[in-house]
């Protein structure tokens, strides 16, 4: 007689396999170890980067990975595992991880998936010295306005150049008026 999944079993791998659709990116840590103030801070760190964090069952996770059609982290789900969701920004949650790997020893990175791509811990260190999502933004917004810039200030030149040229034609008169007054002799 085959058993029915449990309810919440059933949602949990819903909810997994509905966090990995919509992610960017994801990355697997290893949390054994990390101290539960340090925890707190890291999970902090990581909810005002927009980035969901969550302790995963191993069985359901590959389940709802292989649902999607992803393989290649099954060897990574082994002992404890924590998934970090990158919703809108497929650099943050590698970006993140590493940074707070500096004061958590404890913390580890498994693996992480680009799309459908996995990631080794190299590819996952490689994507947080990427520029995040607003500083590329801000790059491509700067190369736009440079141009634009560049642009105006051309069109700006002959309006600029008739009022040097009328300002220097005033002076002229003034200083000619006001060398031609008739001087008055006592």
């Amino acid at each position: 007689m085959d058993k029915a999944p449990r309810t919440e079993k059933v949602m949990s791998v819903d909810e997994i396999r509905e966090k990995l659709t919509r992610s960017q990116a994801i990355v697997l840590t290893n949390f054994r170890g990390v101290n539960v103030a340090n925890m707190t801070k890291f999970r902090k760190a990581m909810r005002e980067a927009g980035i969901d964090y969550k302790v995963v069952k191993n069985t359901l996770a590959r389940i709802a990975l292989h649902d999607i059609g992803i393989d290649g982290l099954d060897k990574f789900l082994e002992g404890p595992t924590a998934i970090a969701f990158g919703l809108s920004d497929p650099v943050a949650p590698a970006k993140i991880i590493t940074s707070h790997m500096k004061d958590i020893k404890e913390l580890e990175i498994k693996a992480g998936l680009l799309g459908k791509e996995v990631l080794a811990l190299s590819g996952v260190r490689a994507l947080a010295d990427l520029p995040s999502r607003e500083m590329l933004l801000a790059r491509v917004a700067g190369c736009i306005a440079a141009p634009l810039t560049s642009l105006a200030s051309l069109f700006g030149a002959p309006i600029r150049n008739v009022a040097y040229g009328l300002e220097a034609i005033r002076k002229q008169k003034e200083e000619a008026a006001a060398g031609a007054s008739p001087e008055v002799s006592l």
